[in-house]
């Protein structure tokens, strides 16, 4: 999947009958403080707190006028005061190419309970498509719950006698696949992590007949490596720091053969994992170990620690609770219970761990699960994960190929390589395959997802060799992940990911990489984050080709918007602006597509400030459209006007603009294609909230020592904060006025100006012509 001196290279045969395009332009993310990864999902069961936007959008009348005749842009403009706006149109200076019909495009989540019958209509679903976004992304939900995804209900259990054990689901179509769902696992580690926040842990949930275990798919019978290249652990979050030197480990079947107890020196060894150091206790290395309880005293005197972590390197292979029939009940480590703390002066245990099943507990965290559940663990009220034969034949996709996931962290090869194979059989169109969701933020190690990774591809390609795979499915960073330095220091998670399918020959599995871009945290908006944006997407790309992505690799933003957590500055004017710059400063940096989040209104819920929604549009109890937001004007004028619609070429050129503020932040930001119809499209943001500014546009053929106009009539839409002004009134919270944007056509040649109002986004369009 890699694309030739800017253009597409090949033809591809989709899963469908349909033939497909599937190179994509080629390069190569995204944002977020690596110490403060979350995810958005999590966000959205999450309740916030109430903190003013450090922005102001000033009310202005409304402008609603449109007329397609030619007139001045600047009549009575002062010349003195225009900024010149240049284009570097020197041929083969093009930054980047993309067809807007493979990399624009929007995506779909899990949905609430009850939802999709009211979301899944036609009117609902023309006005969506009416953003103009292209192909859709589904998202895969049910691993940031740590949840088995059955993406087919009828399937096939590993011990159908009890309904339980690894579930797969048919490959063969049968019954038209409308709702899915996850089943919570049981034997859950993470108390929370970056995706899940409801749920417990196994470990310190005080309950004698539960217990963790660790995923059976890392173990040498599948991994075909010695367990000690793949070590399992377990933190212990103790809260604050705190005098330790003993643990109490309740080990379950299969256990540990060979493991260290350590303690962490540093910062937060879970979100800044770079930044200290694990210390084996003194005491704390064991060998030839035969599970059941047993207590250590870890060092002479105490040790002051907060984080404690087991070290898991040789399993027992005993079988668990579940029996000797399977062989995956045997692979693996498995804990009932975790104790910490110290011995008193009568050489008694004293426990600081909290053992409560839900959140109250004590922290625990775990590099795996195991995927085995049973019938009744599921949970059809945490959300509906559309059914791929609603999915694909409602209208959502567009008629275009769409990116789906499979469950890898919680899931099997076999079920994720059925999966695929339905969606052929079906004769759905499918552009790329994501595998699994968010590893970073489930904790898991670089060498273990990759493990998994090839399994899953070996899999997967075993029924369908076509298929597109890629990942590692990034939550939103605007720097490298960091992990703990493995042997040779490394601390690189996708720089270690890419070693690791290198070192086993299998890179070519790697048909691009994908990761999220929430850029900002919540309730720390500000309107200068405008200036951020560009140089946070130029700067996230460079970082995965410095971490070894191979060029030609495309790299595809599979979800974003402006936070992962959504409040008013999503509706208001900036919400738009901010849009505007993310994908003109993404496709001109060398991104292959981008996907908007979300495809689905939703209602307003609170937020910092203000409520706000990451989706397009504002929604009744029921998820009817009430009205729409800036993001949606803001993607028409991306997707209808900004570039040609449709599965064409264009190309995007660097371009500059000298207008500054006193602090030295461009004023005015320029995105320039050209178009497949010979037209040059700029799209223009204007960042000053205060005032207008009238710029003309000059083209730069630097090669010919030559300069070119806009010639003819230049189409101009402009979309600001005189068409849209936003309401805060809570749940009810509404724009007024609410569009749309203002057309004209203004005549071209070297004097033509354009004004560009305060807080607006503007597209000029039209021929152009060397002097």
């Amino acid at each position: 999947m890699t694309e030739i001196n800017h253009r597409y290279a090949g033809l591809s045969i989709g899963f469908g009958t349909v033939p497909i395009w599937l190179g994509a332009p080629r390069r190569e993310q995204m944002g977020k403080d690596a110490s403060k990864r979350i995810s958005r999902r999590k966000f959205l069961s999450a309740a916030t707190r109430a903190v003013p936007l450090s922005m102001t959008l000033h009310h202005a009348l409304a402008v609603s006028a449109t007329s397609h005749e030619p007139v001045p842009a600047a009549v009575g403009a002062d010349s003195s005061s225009m900024t010149t706006v240049r284009v570097d149109s020197t041929a083969g200076h093009a930054t980047n190419s993309f067809s807007p019909h493979r990399a624009l495009g929007s995506s779909i989540d899990i949905l609430p309970y009850g939802s999709v019958d009211k979301l899944y209509t036609e009117p609902v679903i023309k006005k969506c498509l009416s953003a103009g976004w292209g192909p859709i992304s589904y998202r895969q939900n049910t691993e940031l719950q740590i949840a088995a995804w059955h993406w087919n209900p009828k399937g096939t259990w590993s011990d159908p006698a009890h309904k339980s054990g690894y579930f797969r689901g048919n490959s063969e179509p049968a019954e038209f696949l409308r709702h899915s769902y996850g089943y919570p696992l049981p034997h859950r580690g993470h108390t929370r992590n970056g995706g899940a926040e409801r749920g417990y842990s196994r470990m310190t949930d005080g309950e004698a007949d539960t217990y963790w275990k660790s995923n059976p798919y890392l173990t040498s019978q599948f991994t075909g490596e010695d367990d000690s290249l793949h070590p399992q652990w377990v933190v212990v979050d103790l809260g604050a720091v705190e005098e330790v030197n003993a643990i109490r480990i309740d080990w379950a079947n299969p256990y540990a053969r060979s493991y260290e107890v350590q303690y962490w020196t540093g910062e937060d060894p879970m979100g800044k994992p770079a930044l200290g150091a694990w210390n084996a206790f003194t005491r704390g290395i064991v060998k030839d170990a035969q599970g059941g309880a047993i207590t250590l005293k870890l060092s002479p005197s105490p040790v002051a620690a907060r984080f404690l972590r087991v070290w898991m390197t040789e399993s027992s292979n005993t079988p668990d609770t579940h029996g000797l029939d399977d062989p995956r009940n045997s692979a693996g480590y498995a804990i009932h219970e975790l104790y910490a703390g110290s011995f008193d002066s009568n050489g008694g245990f004293v426990d600081l761990v909290q053992h409560s099943p839900d959140q109250n507990q004590t922290v625990t965290y775990c590099s795996s699960i195991d995927p085995w559940h049973s019938e009744s663990d599921l949970n059809i009220h945490a959300g509906d994960q559309t059914g791929f034969d609603l999915f694909f034949t409602s209208g959502v996709t567009n008629n275009l190929p769409a990116m789906i996931p499979v469950a890898m962290l919680y899931g099997t090869p076999e079920d994720a390589a059925a999966e695929v194979a339905y969606l052929k059989k079906r004769g759905y169109p499918v552009s790329y395959v994501e595998m699994g969701e968010e590893p970073d933020g489930q904790y898991c190690q670089p060498e273990d997802y990759a493990a998994l990774y090839l399994q899953f591809a070996t899999a997967i390609h075993r029924l369908v060799p076509e298929a597109k795979l890629g990942g590692p499915v990034f939550e939103g960073v605007n720097e490298d992940i960091k992990v703990w330095p493995d042997a040779q220091g490394r601390t690189s998670w996708m720089g270690r990911f890419i070693d690791y399918l290198k070192s086993h020959g299998r890179i070519s599995d790697l048909a691009f990489v994908s990761f999220e871009h929430y850029p900002f945290e919540p309730c720390r908006v500000t309107w200068s984050d405008l200036y951020k944006e560009p140089e946070l997407v130029r700067h996230i790309l460079q970082v995965w080709k410095d971490d070894g992505v191979p060029e030609g690799v495309p790299m595809l933003i599979t979800e974003s918007n402006l936070s992962w957590g959504a409040d008013q500055s999503f509706v208001d004017m900036f919400g738009a602006l901010w849009l505007a710059e993310y994908v003109g400063a993404f496709l001109t940096a060398g991104g292959s597509g981008l996907y908007h989040f979300h495809f689905f209104p939703r209602p307003l819920s609170g937020g910092c400030h203000g409520a706000g929604t990451f989706a397009m549009f504002t929604a009744d109890e029921n998820f009817q459209i009430k009205q729409e937001t800036s993001q949606y004007f803001a993607s028409r004028l991306i997707n209808l006007e900004w570039v040609k619609p449709g599965d064409e070429v264009h190309h995007t050129y660097k371009t500059s603009c000298d207008l500054r503020d006193a602090a030295g932040h461009e004023q005015v930001a320029v995105y320039a294609v050209e178009r497949p119809d010979q037209e040059w499209s700029l799209m223009l943001v204007n960042r000053d909230q205060l005032n207008s500014h009238t710029v003309r546009v000059v083209f730069d053929d630097s090669s010919a020592g030559r300069q070119g106009f806009f010639s003819g009539p230049v189409n101009v839409v402009t979309f600001g904060s005189e068409q849209y002004v936003w309401h805060a009134d809570g749940p009810n919270g509404h724009p007024h006025p609410d569009g749309p944007p203002v057309t004209s056509m203004v005549p071209g040649g070297a004097e033509a100006a354009f004004v560009l109002p305060k807080a607006s986004v503007s597209i000029l369009r039209a021929r152009m012509r060397y002097a």
